[in-house]
């Protein structure tokens, strides 16, 4: 089927004149990871709380597998698993309970092996008896993206899943994420670590005030706006009028190519080309570059997600992703 896992049409929240979410026409297709990027106040979460009945939207439509999520809302509800923002658990329950419990409102028979499973997955097992108010916060988060999955979702919303919890368990989630895409569950990640997204998504979606910026393939993306850089560490200092020969000598043999801009560290001893992400093969530059210059070591960075998303936001009136 080529029905879209979640189709947003001028899906819009507004409290008086503010709008948090303005117009926003968006598709997601099935099987994708889709990670919804932007600062504070951008209007992620008020984007997934409409979605997931905590906001009243204003207007616009919604569809989850080509069904109009107002007109079935409790068949959808089953469809949809959500983590949101807030850690919101109840104290006096132990996690094994929660789990059950939350079958329960789906309306599952109890299933021991599938709370087992969650679980183990996500390293709970060792406090499964006790009452979730013992927990550490990272545990609390684990416990509420089990809680998320324990219906099997087809379409999950991920908003801030891995804040404050520690780089082995992120990685750990990063893991299970990918285990779930596999198995053709559609992801909508929010997220202010943008190597999590970077390691994970295969779409990204910028917000800014309530606007949809962009809306890209990652790779296409990196290789538009991406910068790589060529770091040459050279044996002797490199003097001002050959530097100059140098960049006469890159623009005329890649005359097609942006230009690319050359920094000289202060001692003369390092080299470092800027280019976009998909400018000229660097092998062939290397090789033009190794008859001209002494080098004693080369380094090169490629594209961050982190830069691009930096980029982009601060195109649209100089806005910054950092929470």
């Amino acid at each position: 089927m080529n029905t879209a896992a979640l189709k947003l049409e001028g899906l819009s929240k507004c409290y008086g004149s503010f709008c948090a979410l303005n117009n926003i026409h968006l598709e997601i297709a099935r099987g994708d990871i889709f990670a919804l990027l932007g600062p504070n106040g951008a209007g992620k979460t008020t984007l997934i709380g409409c979605l997931g009945g905590l906001v009243k939207k204003t207007s616009g439509k919604a569809f989850v597998f080509g069904l109009d999520l107002d007109a079935h809302t409790l068949k959808l509800r089953h469809e949809m698993g959500f983590v949101h923002q807030e850690i919101n658990f109840d104290a006096v329950f132990t996690p094994r309970e929660a789990l059950t419990f939350q079958m329960g409102y789906y309306g599952l028979r109890k299933n021991p092996a599938r709370i087992r499973e969650l679980l183990e997955i996500f390293s709970l097992s060792p406090k499964a008896d006790m009452p979730m108010r013992a927990l550490s916060g990272g545990m609390k988060r684990r416990m509420m993206i089990a809680k998320a999955l324990v219906h099997s979702p087809k379409l999950l919303f991920l908003d801030e899943p891995t804040a404050g919890v520690d780089m082995e368990l992120r990685q750990d989630l990063w893991s299970y994420v990918r285990r779930l895409r596999k198995e053709g569950t559609t992801i909508v990640l929010t997220t202010h670590y943008l190597e999590e997204a970077e390691a994970l998504a295969d779409r990204v979606g910028v917000l800014s005030h309530g606007r949809l910026a962009v809306v890209e393939e990652k790779s296409r993306l990196l290789a538009r706006l991406g910068t790589k850089q060529l770091q040459l560490k050279l044996t002797s200092p490199l003097r001002e009028t050959k530097l100059q020969e140098i960049r006469g000598a890159l623009k005329a043999a890649f005359p097609h190519a942006e230009d690319n801009k050359l920094e000289l560290s202060g001692d003369g001893m390092q080299l470092t080309i800027f280019q976009t992400a998909n400018a000229a093969n660097v092998a062939h530059m290397l090789a033009m570059l190794s008859t001209r210059l002494d080098i004693a070591d080369i380094q090169t960075h490629n594209p961050r997600l982190e830069d691009v998303i930096y980029k982009v936001l601060h195109d649209l009136e100089g806005v910054s992703p950092t929470p």
